[in-house]
């Protein structure tokens, strides 16, 4: 064929299909429409669960971080009770109510309150 007698035969091909046409091109963007949606249903659940997982690390994070604090101020302790001999002298005057000798250590002791005494 020719170039001039390939464009007659071009126009002849051209078939008007008329509302077929249109609406192979709505159910190709319907079907497309739908595949997205499917995809994104499928992900929303997901999404979800994963803003639920972060909040859950950030009240296991805050939990950490305050048994850490926890854990030094204890470590702190130990190490004093077990290299300052004043802090070991303290312990033991204030828990087990212990004194040098000579000393004489006063006890104040709660009285009765008036109601308890009339019953």
């Amino acid at each position: 064929m020719q170039a001039g007698a390939f464009d007659v035969y071009w126009k002849r091909m051209q078939v008007d299909l008329g509302i077929w046409n249109k609406l192979t091109w709505v159910v190709t963007v319907l079907g497309l429409v739908a595949g997205v949606g499917l995809v994104v249903g499928a992900y929303v659940p997901l999404i979800d669960q994963n803003e639920r997982m972060r909040r859950q690390i950030e009240v296991l994070n805050g939990q950490i971080r305050l048994e850490e604090t926890n854990a030094s101020r204890l470590r702190a302790s130990i190490e004093a009770y077990e290299s300052d001999p004043r802090t070991v002298e303290r312990l033991a005057r204030e828990k087990l109510h212990y004194a040098k000798p000579g000393e004489t250590v006063i006890r104040y002791m709660e009285t009765e309150s008036n109601s308890t005494r009339s019953n």
